[in-house]
């Protein structure tokens, strides 16, 4: 873990100059879902750092990369469906991510550009800590009070300005002398806005009895929580599934069913079943390990996912190009990968 604010803000910075881009276990609550809170209310929570010492930060980050399909072949009534695959830029730079290297090319043609936004990778952010201040009344504490953050980047960006600010002086992670987040929900423009989030301004320090449960149950060691590496069979797959969902195909579960599933789908019934809250942790398991049977998440059940529009390329200002259907781009797109392949 980091030793000083010192080293994380050269890291960031450093983070900043490159112009970067950048296993879920079950357990009851274990995630709290601040995107529940009531509109106009708060929730009051401290960062503590990550269990793995040689990560500088308090967080990692997720990278996903959602693949919609048109349905479900081989099923009555089927309805479209997403499945969510692992972005590989997430496991280092040296990791080239095979969808990422073909949408990076769309976004040469203007005419490409909502295509390419709509398989860009989605960005999120873990971090652990406790919840100090809880506006959530039917949240279930776990018997371990060491909750996890699935943090999207609108809050993400809020906790890195203010570890940039030269007047703070402490880790807010710091036990003695460390500083609580306040996530305030909002709304703009008809979606949930938690723009006036902060940090708080005077430092505090950790009660005996969250030293007590640091003591008694460890941090966690945040990479142990983030999807699995695919193997090189599941990249076959994910590429294939790609070319497939490009192309307006169904998802075929006599394909890809063994390694990736729609979220919510049982693929043996072609039923799904609403969950609450307290089982966001077992539906994030499915990202961890495809071959699990992920449950659908409802209405706010999911935290807000953010694209991640900043590292997004943007097309070059050309000349105006010729209308064309979603199916002709599709096929345009497809010539185009096929042709790389070869």
């Amino acid at each position: 873990m980091a030793t000083s604010l010192a080293e994380i803000r050269a890291k960031l910075q450093a983070a900043e100059n490159r112009g970067s881009t950048g296993s879920m276990t079950n357990g009851e609550s274990s995630i709290y879902a601040h995107w529940n809170i009531a509109e106009g209310t708060s929730a009051k929570i401290r960062f503590l750092p990550d269990g793995n010492s040689s990560n500088t930060f308090f967080w990692v980050e997720r990278a996903m990369i959602k693949l919609p399909f048109s349905g479900v072949k081989g099923q009555a009534d089927s309805r479209p469906v997403q499945v969510q695959v692992p972005c590989m830029e997430m496991y280092g730079k040296e990791t080239p991510c095979p969808i990422l290297a073909e949408v990076r090319t769309w976004f040469k043609d203007p005419g490409l550009e909502d295509m390419g936004r709509k398989y860009w990778k989605k960005k999120s952010y873990l971090f652990q800590g406790f919840v100090r201040e809880n506006s959530l009344a039917d949240d279930k504490a776990p018997d371990n009070p060491i909750r996890r953050f699935i943090i999207s980047p609108q809050i993400f960006n809020l906790v890195k300005s203010a570890l940039m600010d030269p007047e703070l002086e402490n880790l807010p992670t710091d036990f003695d002398a460390g500083l609580d987040f306040t996530v305030t929900k909002t709304s703009k423009g008809g979606y949930s806005d938690y723009s006036t989030s902060k940090w708080a301004r005077k430092e505090s320090s950790l009660t005996a009895t969250e030293r007590a449960a640091i003591e008694q149950h460890g941090l966690f060691n945040l990479t142990d929580f983030l999807p699995k590496k695919p193997t090189d069979v599941e990249l076959k797959v994910i590429k294939e599934m790609f070319e497939a969902s490009v192309n307006g195909e169904e998802y075929d579960p006599n394909r890809w069913g063994q390694y990736f599933k729609p979220s919510g789908m049982n693929l043996n019934s072609g039923t799904t079943t609403a969950v609450t809250a307290a089982d966001v942790d077992t539906a994030e398991a499915s990202f961890q390990n495809p071959v699990t049977k992920p449950k659908v998440m409802v209405k706010d059940e999911i935290p807000p996912w953010t694209d991640d529009e900043d590292s997004a390329p943007t097309a070059p200002v050309v000349a105006p190009v010729a209308n064309k259907s979603s199916s002709q781009r599709a096929e345009d797109i497809l010539a185009m990968i096929r042709n790389r392949q070869k």
